[in-house]
């Protein structure tokens, strides 16, 4: 269970975690000569811009102290295409400074060349501080991943204890989850994080985002009524992946090829609301690997995902219900067409979608809309990297499945 600090006046929230790696865009620390002349997307030299592929979420809602439900809930998702990215990531290696950019006004999701710029933004899971809630340890489900965590945020106020009028007892026990906090409390903190290039691919890597806002303040609209805390929550969640692309004359006009690797999603799980009243509607992420079959002859690409679903983070009030637990596995399998000249890469649409969830019965996704969109990495196109989206098509039901993906041939 995360164990919360309880923040007294206007604190940061960089902190340092417990690897003594050194993090950077590429595998390896600065040198201590002079750099090489040669720039690589492992071993980056030069200030470089990379466009990002993948997708975005936003959900905003209110909890209190008397209901136990989520009120006033707006859910967005977005998302984006090869041509059409929105999302931007700056790195200079001199200095080891992140920028990043996220556009997507449809998903709800704004950032402005936010950067990581502090040495002790860099953070990990294992210390004394940790991620913020919400954020995924991806080396717990996959080891040897090398995620990079880089965090800053602030906050005012101090959070509840387990004496509070408010909210008794002791917090989430079950899992996850964000600080349930006393009147005036307030909390922003923004994470990014990405997996270290030339772990598994050279050209190409994954990336994630994750933004909270959360706030709290005691309400009496009746004088006459004791009051309540009210508190408030903005979640936006990002996948998506950035590296240096393959010209289109050096993508292959014939053969075929096998191109494996990451994958990580974030989704929205809720098929209870027309079943249970008030049931939640959590954050959740989903880590795992994809296989795509290419074939650059008939530009047909076949793409199956396979992952493991984390807990979700809880928050204050609620029943704290969910069907969808911790280490259910993900299956989905998608088709597309590869379009250099008008897409720049290849698009297409999911098949099927389903899971398997621990204790309860298989859960196949009704899809309403779905998308994916991938280009080439690499030189000679040696890797390839994308996002998807599968929407959930049943009425009274919020799936939402965002993703992002990188491969690479044997």
């Amino acid at each position: 269970m995360r164990h919360w600090v309880v923040l007294s006046g206007a604190v940061s929230l960089a902190a340092c975690g417990g690897s003594t790696a050194p993090q950077s865009a590429g595998s390896s620390a600065p040198p201590a000569s002079t750099p090489t002349a040669t720039h690589s997307f492992v071993n980056p030299t030069e200030v470089k811009t990379y466009e990002g592929i993948g997708a975005v979420q936003h959900y905003e809602y209110k909890t209190d102290s008397r209901i136990g439900a989520q009120s006033g809930q707006l859910y967005a998702g977005d998302a984006n295409t090869v041509r059409d990215s929105g999302i931007s990531l700056s790195y200079n290696p001199r200095d080891a400074i992140f920028e990043l950019t996220i556009n997507r006004p449809l998903g709800l999701v704004g950032v402005s060349n936010f950067r990581f710029q502090d040495p002790a933004h860099r953070t990990d899971f294992g210390g004394a501080r940790e991620p913020q809630a919400g954020v995924p340890n991806i080396e717990a489900i996959a080891p040897g991943r090398q995620i990079q965590y880089l965090e800053t945020g602030s906050g005012s106020g101090s959070a509840l204890g387990a004496a509070s009028p408010y909210f008794p007892g002791a917090y989430s026990p079950t899992g996850p989850n964000y600080t349930a906090g006393a009147d005036q409390y307030s909390y922003e903190g923004r994470t990014f994080f990405y997996q270290k290039p030339g772990t598994t691919t050279k050209y190409v890597t994954y990336a994630g985002y994750v933004a909270n806002r959360i706030s709290a303040a005691q309400v009496q609209p009746d004088p006459a009524a004791p009051p309540y805390l009210e508190q408030t929550y903005s979640f936006d969640r990002a996948a998506f992946v950035f590296g240096e692309r393959t010209g289109n004359s050096a993508v292959p006009r014939s053969g075929t090829a096998t191109f494996s690797g990451d994958m990580l999603a974030t989704m929205v799980f809720n098929p209870e609301l027309d079943n249970v009243s008030g049931f939640p509607t959590y954050f959740q992420w989903i880590v795992g690997s994809q296989t795509s079959q290419i074939n650059f002859s008939t530009l047909a690409v076949s793409t199956n995902f396979t992952g493991t679903v984390t807990a979700p983070t809880l928050d204050a009030y609620t029943s704290w219900a969910s069907v969808m637990p911790a280490g259910s596995q993900f299956f989905a399998a998608a088709t597309s067409t590869i379009d250099l000249v008008n897409k720049g890469g290849f698009t297409g649409a999911f098949t099927s979608a389903r899971f398997t969830r621990p204790g309860l019965a298989d859960f196949n996704v009704v899809i309403a809309g779905s998308s994916i969109d991938g280009a080439f990495f690499g030189p000679a196109a040696e890797e390839i990297g994308g996002g998807f989206r599968i929407v959930g098509g049943t009425p009274d039901e919020r799936i939402d499945i965002m993703g992002a993906f990188t491969g690479k041939q044997p």
